[in-house]
């Protein structure tokens, strides 16, 4: 092995016995602990835990990536996932944590006053969860084989192994404060590289003021004038343009932000501090967690952008720098020398372009490709697991409860014992991170991609059935219901036909409304929205105790520990 692996081999196993040290010590004894970590923690580590819980996978690796690609037309998932986190912080977290219940198909179960509803609801907690959870095993995969040069499906194997270990034991108790560790390890690791890069181009160490400072060349031009110079010496659109359609764009950006409004594997996190105040307070902290990295992300993705460019354009292939070649190996990059000169041509005319570079490899090359040390280089490794895994495990749970409680408990055996809940809510995070495991193994596109469809599934199902149940109280079970199966159905139809081709080759040109599919859960959200509100108005009002619960929630007093109504 060479030095960096040892490098990386022991910052990532150091940080897999701290997360599983702190499994054992925080193991779930109870469901009220395994569910919701037993309602008592504070709202600074929910906070903290929040943010690693939201920062999946796609936000440390693959948000960036896709920026550096895309330049401004990236901006949209920078745009929708932090706009969604303040709605959902907003509009909809203290009232949800002010109905006490453990899951989003709980409240839809009972807000509705149906167990359809509740069972729609399960299903859809599913598609979403399993939707979003193969992004980030796929992200495991992709740094594992790249950095201790083992199989995308090794590397995802041990994933799941480590996954299962915390997730299974702990709960989301366990779950909890291992996230505030990995918050800690995935937030380091993003801002260091940060750090010595910015310094390194612009001569300032802060990120943020380099994306707008100059070169640090003597010559004085802006950063992003000379990489919109760089971009259009290579045929490349100016990096500051966009050339996504304005409805695109549009569409894409709010399907995020309301898909992260019904996430439900975010919103759980607001039922385990003690009182609606908590939940508004970890809101603001989360907030204030999350900014820091998604700040940063457009430095980053503009400075790798700039650094591979120099790096590789016009360069001699057995020239490469070190990096170049495992990444090859890893098959995430390409090089196919279609003139036979030697050098690597990468450029925009796609008949001349001789390098493919996969999206997902952008953050974690980064620093190889800026010479970093040997140990940043690991840092960053240990980052993008950190972040892959604690999304992935608040999702597994999010599985888990969502068939203990939501099916068995509440429907199939409402006597069943506490202790054969949690042995129930177990096997289902087992099952679980092997379904998980199949899909990061076989993924359907990059992860931030893959996450982006998973919000969509979220805006088109969940966000209408929660606002409205929490806004409306005249909406009642036929509406939600129906607006649920429809919006679900739509944004499932359109996946399958524009983004797997499943009925047939499809172009860009055959989009509906010239929506791409990680936007379309903007119109199958509306599409539910209406149905729902139609239906519900030509059907028979809710009970009065529901309307008069729909009337409490929203008053800010009162609200202790969750319970069961």
């Amino acid at each position: 092995m060479d030095t960096q692996i040892w490098w990386t081999l022991g910052i990532v196993c150091a940080t897999f016995a701290l997360y599983i040290g702190i499994a054992v010590w925080s193991r779930a004894r109870s469901t009220a602990q395994f569910y919701v970590a037993g309602g008592g923690v504070s709202p600074l580590a929910n906070g903290m835990a929040t943010a690693a819980d939201w920062m999946s996978a796609a936000s440390f690796i693959s948000m960036a990536g896709l920026i550096s690609f895309m330049g401004r037309d990236g901006g949209v998932y920078l745009m929708g996932w932090t706009g969604g986190y303040v709605l959902l912080a907003l509009l909809l977290a203290p009232y949800l944590r002010k109905f006490g219940k453990f899951t989003v198909p709980d409240f839809i179960g009972d807000r509705y006053y149906s167990n359809v509803a509740r069972t729609v609801a399960v299903i859809c907690a599913i598609i979403v969860s399993f939707t979003y959870v193969a992004g980030q095993m796929q992200g495991v995969g992709l740094v594992f084989s790249r950095f201790l040069e083992v199989r995308i499906d090794t590397g995802v194997y041990i994933g799941m192994g480590i996954v299962f270990f915390y997730a299974v034991l702990g709960g989301m108790k366990g779950i909890t404060y291992t996230q505030v560790a990995q918050y800690c390890v995935l937030i380091f690791a993003y801002m260091v590289p940060a750090f010595f890069i910015s310094f390194k181009i612009t001569g300032t160490p802060i990120p943020q003021l380099g994306l707008l400072g100059h070169i640090n060349d003597g010559s004085g031009m802006g950063f992003l004038d000379k990489l919109d110079q760089l971009n259009r010496d290579l045929g490349f659109a100016a990096y500051t343009d966009g050339t996504k359609s304005n409805i695109d764009v549009f569409a894409i950006t709010f399907a995020l932000m309301v898909g992260t409004a019904g996430l439900p594997h975010v919103i759980i996190r607001f039922f385990t501090v003690p009182k609606v105040k908590d939940a508004r307070l970890s809101a603001g902290w989360a907030l204030i967690f999350i900014a820091i990295l998604y700040t940063t992300a457009p430095a980053i993705a503009a400075f790798a952008r700039t650094n591979l460019i120099n790096t590789v354009s016009e360069q001699p292939y057995a020239e490469m720098p070190n990096w170049f070649k495992k990444w090859e190996a890893t098959g995430l990059l390409t090089f196919e020398d279609k003139n036979q000169d030697g050098k690597v041509q990468y450029v925009a005319d796609a008949a001349k372009n001789e390098l493919k570079i996969n999206n997902d490899i952008m953050v974690l090359a980064n620093p190889e490709i800026a010479r970093l040390p040997q140990w940043v280089i690991a840092l960053v490794a240990a980052g993008g697991l950190a972040a892959a895994l604690s999304t992935a495990a608040g999702l597994l749970l999010v599985i888990s409860t969502a068939i203990s409680r939501d099916l068995i408990k509440m429907q199939i055996n409402p006597k069943i014992s506490e202790k054969g809940e949690l042995l129930w809510a177990r096997i289902g995070a087992a099952v679980a991170v092997l379904i998980a495991g199949y899909f990061g193994i076989h993924p359907p596109g990059f992860v931030a991609a893959v996450v982006a469809l998973a919000f969509g599934l979220a805006a088109a199902s969940f966000f209408p059935a929660i606002l409205l149940g929490i806004f409306d109280k005249r909406m009642n079970k036929e509406g939600a219901v129906t607006g649920m199966i429809i919006g679900i159905s739509l944004m499932i139809f359109y996946m399958l036909k524009f983004k797997f081709n499943l009925f047939g080759p499809t172009t860009s040109a055959d989009w509906w409304f010239g929506i791409s599919p990680e936007g379309f859960g903007t119109v199958a959200m509306l599409v539910n929205l209406i149905f729902a509100l139609v239906i519900s108005r030509v059907t028979a009002a809710p009970p009065e105790e529901v309307q008069h619960i729909v009337e409490e929630i929203r008053i800010p007093r009162g609200a202790g520990n969750a319970v069961e109504h």
